[in-house]
């Protein structure tokens, strides 16, 4: 059983990570689409070089393993995509609650396909690295609201989504950026 996260993670848009090192505060926001393709070309090396059985073990119960962290990273990405979407087509539109935990139970995410699991990751980087470069001008001030009253406006919404597949890739790998 996976503990659930009930951090309130908005803190990295004010300093940088102690973990992963992303220094999210200083990231330019039109250096975000290049951060998630690179992101996403490095969690789909990893689902293709590591073997399907180290894919699939969790260093221990309470921790997902690597397909699973991928599999949620590809999630953030959809869920990220629609959401901007939201932020820049209705005036300051209210987020449905994501559970990610329960999302990653009702979708087996440990008993996905690595390799399906790699090409969905890679297009939804890519829908939302597009949607990101899409973002002009007056744009980057519009703003979003989570129902736990976390506000943003599009500009910090692409720093806070970059520290997450970060974090996960840090959480996998080890390795700070």
């Amino acid at each position: 059983m996976i503990t659930p996260d009930t951090k309130d993670w908005t803190w990295v848009l004010q300093r940088p990570c102690a973990d992963c090192g992303l220094d999210t505060p200083s990231v330019a926001r039109e250096d975000v689409p290049a951060m998630v393709r690179a992101n996403a070309t490095a969690w789909v090396a990893r689902l293709a070089e590591l073997p399907d059985e180290r894919l699939r073990r969790r260093p221990r119960p309470d921790v997902w393993s690597d397909l699973e962290y991928a599999c949620h990273v590809r999630d953030v990405f959809r869920l990220f995509a629609v959401r901007l979407d939201l932020m820049l087509t209705q005036d300051d539109p209210l987020f449905a609650n994501w559970d990610q935990d329960e999302t990653a139970a009702a979708e087996q995410y440990g008993s996905q396909d690595p390799g399906l699991v790699a090409v969905q990751l890679a297009e939804a980087a890519e829908r939302l690295a597009q949607a990101f470069e899409a973002v002009a001008g007056e744009q980057w001030q519009r703003t979003g609201s989570r129902s736990d009253g976390a506000r943003f406006t599009v500009e910090s919404f692409a720093r806070y989504l970059i520290h997450d597949p970060v974090h996960h890739l840090f959480d996998v790998t080890g390795t700070r950026v």
